[in-house]
C-alpha cells in the first residue's frame, strides 16, 4: 500500500505539470495518435489512462486513511471501460449508458452504505469519483476527447485539494459568500433577461447599461475584497493603492480625515496623490471594456500619468520621518455589490448618457466640456461610462476623450479641495498642490487632441 501512494504521488505530480499541455491540444494529439494507431486502440487506452489515474488518487488516500474503501487501481480503470464499451455498442442510443449508469450508481450505494456502517462519519466522494469515471468512458467512445479529459484533471484537482478547500470553507465569512451571490444575481441572473436593443432618441440600450453596472461594480469589488483581506496590514499606502482601484474620491476623505491624528502629513498626502494616480489605470479598465478605440487613444498618456503621479506620491510620502506606529489598512467603503449602490450607479448612468446625448446635440463641444467638468464633484464614472457608449457614434471619438481628460482633472482638483476641507492644514494644502499639477499633467494630451 505504501508503494502505491509513493507512485501516485509521482504520478499525479507528473500530471499535473502536463495540464497545460493538454487544455491546448488535447484534441489534436489524440486525432494523431489514431492516425497512427487502431483509432478503438487509441480510445481505450485513453480511458484506461483517465481512469487509471482517478483509481490512483483514491489509492493514495486509502494509504493514508488507513482503511478499506471502494475501488483503487483495479476498479475505476474497469469502470471506466464498462462505460466506455456501453456507448460504444450502444449507438445513437442513449437507453444502454443509462441503464449502466444506473447499474454501477447501485453498486456504489451498496459500498456506501457498508461504509456508513462501519464509520460513524463517511463521506460520498469515492462513490462520486466512479460515477465521474463512467462517464469519462463514455464521452471517450463519443470521442469527445477534451470534456473527458478535462472531467478527469479536474475530478483529480477537487480529490487532492480537499484539505485546502475544507479549509477556506471554515475561513470565508457567510457575508462574502452573500456578496458573491449578489454579483451572480447581477450577472448570471438579470443580465441575461434585459432587453438588447436601444430605445429612445440617445439610443439607450438596457442591456448595455446593465452590463456596464455589472463591470464597474466588478472592479469595485475586487478592491473591496483586497481591501478585507489585507484590513490590519501596516501601510497607508497601500490603503492608497486599493483605494484608488475602488474610488478614488472615497479614498481621499477618508485618507483626509485621519490625517490630523497622524501627524505625517507627507505620507497622508503622498498616498492621496497616489490614489488619485491609480484612478487613472481604473478609468483605462472600463473604458478598454467597452471601447477599445477610445482605450487605444487614452491609454499612452494615463498610463504616463498613473506611473509619474504614483512615482511622485511615492517619493514624497518618503520624506517622512517619524517613530509613530504607521496607519493600519482598513476597508474603505461599503461592499459596492449592494444593490442600492448598483441601481443608484445605474441610474446615474442612464442620466449621464441622455446630458451627453443632448450635450452633443445642441450645445456642441462646449457642452460636453461643461459637463465633463462639472462631474468631477461627483462620481465620474457614469460619466465615463456613457460616454464610452456613445463615442465614435453621435459623439466623436476625440470628443469623448476629451471629455474623459476633463473630467478626470476636475475630479483631482475637487478632490483637493475634498483634502483642504478634511485634513490638517499642511496635509491638505500639500494635497491640493499635488492634485492640481496630477490635472494640469492629464491636460497636456488636450494640445494635440
Amino acid at each position: 500500500m505504501t508503494g502505491y501512494a509513493q507512485s501516485g504521488r509521482s504520478v499525479l505530480r507528473t500530471f499535473r505539470q502536463a495540464v497545460a499541455f493538454q487544455t491546448l491540444g488535447v484534441e489534436a494529439v489524440i486525432q494523431h495518435m489514431m492516425s497512427l494507431f487502431p483509432p478503438e486502440g487509441v480510445r481505450i487506452v485513453l480511458t484506461l489512462f483517465l481512469s487509471f489515474l482517478i483509481g490512483l488518487e483514491r489509492e493514495e488516500q486509502k494509504a493514508i486513511k488507513g482503511y478499506l474503501s471502494f475501488g483503487g487501481v483495479r476498479t475505476f480503470p474497469l469502470i471506466g471501460l464498462i462505460g466506455y464499451a456501453l456507448a460504444l455498442i450502444s449507438g445513437n442510443s442513449q437507453v444502454p449508458v443509462t441503464a449502466g449508469f444506473v447499474v454501477v450508481a447501485a453498486f456504489l450505494l451498496l459500498s456506501y452504505q457498508h461504509k456508513l456502517a462501519k464509520l460513524d462519519s463517511a463521506g460520498v466522494t469515492t462513490e462520486m469519483s466512479g460515477l465521474t469515471t463512467y462517464v469519462i468512458g463514455a464521452l471517450v467512445a463519443h470521442d469527445r476527447f477534451w470534456i473527458a479529459t478535462t472531467l478527469a484533471v479536474a475530478s483529480l484537482l477537487l480529490l487532492e485539494l480537499k484539505g485546502g478547500l475544507e479549509s477556506l470553507s471554515k475561513r470565508l465569512p457567510t457575508e462574502e459568500i452573500f456578496t458573491f451571490t449578489k454579483f451572480l444575481l447581477l450577472t448570471a441572473v438579470i443580465l441575461p433577461i434585459v432587453p438588447n436593443r436601444s430605445f429612445g432618441p440617445f439610443q439607450f440600450n438596457p442591456f448595455k447599461a446593465w452590463l456596464v453596472v455589472a463591470a464597474v461594480s466588478a472592479v469595485s469589488y475586487a478592491s473591496y475584497i483586497l481591501q478585507v483581506r489585507t484590513q490590519g496590514q501596516s501601510g497607508i499606502l497601500l490603503i492608497a493603492i486599493l483605494g484608488g482601484i475602488y474610488s478614488s474620491t472615497v479614498a481621499t476623505v477618508v485618507l483626509a480625515k485621519r490625517a490630523p491624528t497622524q501627524h505625517q502629513p507627507h505620507l497622508f498626502s503622498g498616498g492621496i496623490v497616489i490614489s488619485s494616480s491609480v484612478m487613472y489605470v481604473r478609468i483605462l479598465v472600463l473604458v478598454g471594456l467597452f471601447n477599445v478605440t477610445l482605450m487605444k487613444m487614452l491609454a499612452p498618456p494615463f498610463l504616463a500619468i498613473a506611473l509619474i503621479g504614483t512615482l511622485g506620491g511615492w517619493l514624497w510620502s518618503r520624506r517622512t520621518f517619524t517613530s509613530q506606529e504607521p496607519p493600519k489598512n482598513e476597508v474603505l467603503a461599503a461592499n459596492p455589490l449592494e444593490l442600492s449602490s448598483a441601481l443608484l450607479f445605474g441610474v446615474l448612468f442612464v442620466l449621464m448618457l441622455a446630458l451627453t446625448h443632448y450635450a452633443v446635440a445642441y450645445l456642441g463641444r462646449g457642452g460636453v466640456y461643461t459637463l465633463a467638468g462639472l462631474t468631477g464633484f461627483t462620481d465620474v464614472a457614469p460619466f465615463i461610462m456613457g460616454i464610452t457608449q456613445t463615442a465614435g457614434q453621435s459623439t466623436p471619438i476625440m470628443l469623448a476623450a476629451t471629455g474623459i481628460i476633463i473630467a478626470a482633472a476636475s475630479n483631482n482638483v475637487v478632490k483637493g479641495g475634498y483634502a483642504v476641507g478634511f485634513a490638517d492644514q499642511q496635509t491638505g494644502r500639500e494635497s491640493l498642490v499635488g492634485l492640481v499639477l496630477l490635472a494640469a499633467a492629464g491636460c497636456i494630451p488636450l494640445v494635440w487632441l
